[in-house]
């Protein structure tokens, strides 16, 4: 199993490097932006760090996530800053699902979603129009900053469980059948051209996959402030899926 769980993870080492590069190849500015290289430089990071972990939960199963973009899809600057959040968002979710117990891999987990969410709605203030989307945009970002630090808190206090529970392979198939899903949404909605539904079309998945996550946490885990914090996630981005749903709606054209 645990060179199973390695050859999926170069797999997705290898899908990461193909993106970079199709990015390298594309007409840019001179100069990189400050921002991307950041992104770049936190990916590398992270992967290091969730290859450290494997030998600690070596047993569990990973799903592979191809971060490059459907061919013939434009490497906009735009995309390029879509690409490098979803890469660094999906390398932190993955080390949560690959936690034995389902309040940490909660924690972790929604912790690199919501990290996910605040960078794609700074990307929509800065390639947005859209009166309506850039407001959702900075309330995602406030109220998800301080659901960021909670969780922060809560995991410097609670580490991993040592062993696997009795829930844990159930939650782990939970969550990775839920990212699935969520990452070919994604994917196909952040290559929209228009700024404004690239963003919509991205964070409504996004936020379907909060709530499945948090539906997760409530089957399986027993913490009440990460249970509590759960049903706080389904209640906000429930009314915010609402909102995205209607908004695409009436602007289709």
């Amino acid at each position: 199993m645990k060179t199973s769980y390695q050859s999926r993870l170069a797999v997705m080492a290898a899908s990461i490097s193909a993106a970079l590069l199709v990015s390298a190849c594309q007409p840019t500015p001179e100069e990189v932006a400050p921002a991307e290289v950041v992104a770049t430089e936190t990916t590398a990071t992270d992967t290091s760090t969730q290859a450290a972990a494997t030998d600690a939960h070596s047993g569990h199963d990973m799903t592979n996530m191809d971060m490059t973009p459907a061919e013939g899809t434009p490497m906009t600057e735009m995309l390029k800053d879509y690409t490098a959040s979803m890469t660094s968002m999906n390398v932190e979710m993955m080390k949560g699902m690959n936690y034995n117990d389902p309040d940490t891999a909660f924690a972790q987990g929604m912790l690199g979603h919501h990290i996910g969410a605040v960078d794609m709605a700074k990307i929509e203030l800065k390639y947005g129009k859209d009166e309506e989307m850039r407001k959702l945009a900075q309330q995602i970002i406030d109220a998800q900053q301080s659901e960021i630090t909670t969780m922060q808190t809560w995991l410097a206090s609670h580490p991993d469980a040592a062993e696997p529970t009795a829930d844990t392979k159930a939650m782990q198939q939970a969550y990775a059948e839920g990212m699935d899903a969520m990452h070919s949404e994604m994917m196909a909605g952040i290559a929209d051209p228009v700024a404004d539904m690239a963003f919509v079309r991205g964070m409504l998945p996004h936020h379907i996959g909060a709530v499945d996550m948090a539906e997760v946490e409530l089957k399986y885990g027993k913490d009440a402030e990460m249970r509590k914090l759960a049903q706080q996630v389904i209640d906000a981005q429930k009314a915010e899926i609402k909102q995205m749903q209607n908004w695409i709606a009436n602007n289709k054209a």
